[in-house]
């Protein structure tokens, strides 16, 4: 399996049936997993004493595997088990364990915790004594490391099924990334996370982590238009559309235009065409437009943007322009791609009539339902195609949190797009090259100083 793949509870469990129906056991199946995490339990703990909170089922039988094997690495180790095991692979599995089982943590001490009490099967909050019982023994070790997914997390939508859970230092995934290993709030609880491999097989549709881009410098026969021609649609309020063009002139694409009459002072390899937008936008050198930033929501400003859609231009719809969208604006062959926050996202499942519980549910449904691939940035990006394609981002630093810092992502993405990428590639490419600009800008910036710095993310995939 591709260490990229996010799956769901029920792609983990297809997954594994397959390698069940190969001939391998679901005991033999534990020992690859547990053996796998105890692996790096062993590492992390080195000559430490360890707890492993073991729960009823499989999860709690990858526990009685982990305890067993840091015991043959010499490690003190302690098992709790508030609950006996339920299913035939985990009583094995505490058999042969063979040691010593509490039922409670009254009066231990330890230096690593290892939670192994529910996995990503579960569904409900955990009970009353359940839960202080986690957060008793996490309290009372200085390392925490949560064995697939910390106890009381949901898989598939990344929610906190209880208050107060703790928070992990490492967390292992078994076999395969899930998403609530990459999405808010669950993710904020995991520290650092490994995949250990198992040997399930790629799975079909799964949803994939973004990719460093492979970039290559242009052709020795390239000139301006051959790398692409991105627009930009100014507006009422030209500093968002020029923090635009300048990511757009460091995203890759030959030459930048910004359609409109506002003045931009300090940016003199900015072209500017000042004609009747619709006349600007017939220039059939065109690759892709964005409109958006600094449009604001008056009615010229709605003008602008059905003059945009109007024009069958590939586009990136960004910022004032999710606010006007309609959907009988989206009625062209033009590939668009739209970049909403939380709150640009909820206005625009309520204009396309989208409903759908949590933020992936909705990005999906309205990608589908609008035909427009969806950007929903933040904190934990995801991107989500008409064609059911999903892709999740690594956590980008937390510094991204500031004033236009969304127009720079746009910027970013038109100018992939002009360079000839198709909406769901351009996204992905400027969420990676957006966040690696980040890093490589000094903390705390401003938009612009980031946007000046999408050419060293740009040149990080060469």
């Amino acid at each position: 399996m591709s260490n990229r793949d996010v799956l769901t509870v029920a792609q983990m469990r297809a997954a594994e049936q397959a390698v069940f129906d190969s001939g391998t056991s679901i005991s033999d199946l534990m020992e690859i997993a547990a053996g796998g995490a105890a692996e790096w339990v062993r590492r992390i703990a080195a000559a430490r004493s360890i707890t492993v909170l073991c729960g009823p089922g499989n999860n709690g039988g990858d526990g009685y595997v982990i305890a067993r094997r840091l015991r043959e690495f010499g490690n003190r180790v302690q098992v709790v088990a508030p609950l006996a095991p339920t299913t035939e692979a985990a009583i094995s599995a505490r058999k042969a364990w063979g040691g010593e089982v509490l039922t409670s943590g009254g009066g231990l001490d330890g230096e690593v915790f290892v939670d192994c009490l529910f996995g990503s099967g579960l569904s409900r909050p955990l009970s009353g004594e359940h839960s202080l019982l986690l957060r008793d023994l996490a309290a009372r070790h200085a390392i925490r490391i949560a064995v697939d997914l910390p106890s009381g997390v949901e898989s598939d939508s990344g929610a906190l099924l209880n208050d107060r859970l703790p928070s992990f230092d490492v967390t292992l995934a078994l076999g395969a990334w899930k998403f609530a290993h990459w999405l808010l709030p669950a993710r904020g609880v995991m520290g650092s996370k490994r995949l250990v491999p198992i040997g399930v097989e790629a799975v079909e549709g799964a949803a994939q982590l973004i990719a460093k881009p492979e970039l290559v410098a242009p052709a020795g026969t390239a000139h301006k238009y051959t790398r692409g021609l991105a627009a930009i649609v100014g507006g009422e309020m030209s500093g968002a559309s020029l923090l635009s063009a300048r990511a757009a002139q460091r995203g890759g694409a030959g030459y930048v235009k910004l359609l409109g009459d506002a003045q931009h002072l300090g940016e003199p390899t900015l072209v500017q065409d000042s004609s009747p937008l619709p006349d600007a936008l017939s220039d059939e050198r065109i690759g892709a437009v964005l409109v958006g930033p600094g449009l604001g929501r008056s009615g010229k400003a709605q003008e602008r943007l059905a003059a945009t859609l109007l024009a069958n231009i590939p586009a990136v719809i960004d910022a004032d322009a999710l606010m006007l969208l309609r959907p009988e604006m989206v009625t062209g062959a033009a590939r668009l791609l739209a970049t909403p926050h939380d709150g640009e996202l909820t206005a625009l499942c309520q204009s396309f009539a989208v409903i759908a519980e949590g933020r992936k549910a909705r990005a999906q449904v309205l990608a589908k339902a609008s035909g427009m691939v969806i950007c929903a940035k933040g904190p934990d990006t995801l991107i989500a195609s008409p064609d059911g394609q999903l892709a999740l981002a690594r956590p980008a630093p937390s510094w991204l949190s500031v004033a236009g810092s969304g127009d720079v992502l746009a910027g970013i993405a038109v100018s992939r797009m002009a360079a000839g990428c198709a909406p769901f590639e351009a996204a992905c490419e400027a969420a990676w090259i957006h966040a690696e600009a980040a890093r490589m800008t000094p903390a705390p910036f401003t938009a612009s100083e980031l946007a000046n710095s999408v050419q060293s993310g740009y040149a990080a995939c060469l």
